[in-house]
């Protein structure tokens, strides 16, 4: 995990750095772990049978074994350089305004029924709207960002303006 101190030494550092859940984290150690131990193996596995059946200038089993390779590899640089730069987003006790890690309950002011929705303000490498998981860089995410329960904020979306009402903060 990155150290994250104020310092003119760690602009780097601080300019990668991923803002995770604790669960988040664990995920990407897990996906890692995964491809290095399980994966790896089995695409060497098939490359090694796919070399065996000879000619391998018209061997499409060495060419997509090949290519699977490729994209295991570079998943597992891609997910080591995370797990490096990652930073546990900690949970906090009292929740007064909106944070990475805050469950958010909102109401769309505009529709007259719109039923309330809970979301859960991430990182970008955790965000997943299906699972109501959106991103501290997202329009909504951002906007909420800072704001208190009882607060009304405008979220500018493809579909123009949209006003949502802070209803609860968990």
């Amino acid at each position: 995990m990155a150290d994250v101190t104020a310092s003119s030494t760690q602009t780097s550092s601080d300019e990668k750095m991923i803002l995770v859940t604790k669960e988040g984290f664990a995920k990407l150690k897990d996906e890692l772990e995964e491809l290095k131990n399980v994966k790896r193996k089995e695409v060497a596995s098939r490359l090694k049978e796919a070399i065996s059946y000879g000619d391998l200038s018209e061997n499409s089993e060495y060419e997509e074994a090949k290519n699977e390779q490729a994209f295991v590899e570079g998943r597992i640089a891609e997910l080591e350089e995370k797990v490096k730069y990652a930073k546990i987003i900690q949970e906090k006790q009292d929740v007064r305004t909106v944070q990475i890690g805050t469950h958010v309950v909102i109401r769309d002011v505009g529709r007259k029924k719109a039923e309330p929705e809970t979301y859960t303000i991430v990182g970008s490498t955790e965000a997943d709207p299906l699972t109501h998981k959106i991103s501290n860089e997202s329009p909504v995410g951002s906007v909420l960002l800072d704001k208190k329960k009882g607060d009304i904020v405008k979220v500018f979306a493809p579909r123009g303006v949209v006003e949502y009402e802070i209803l609860q903060l968990e």
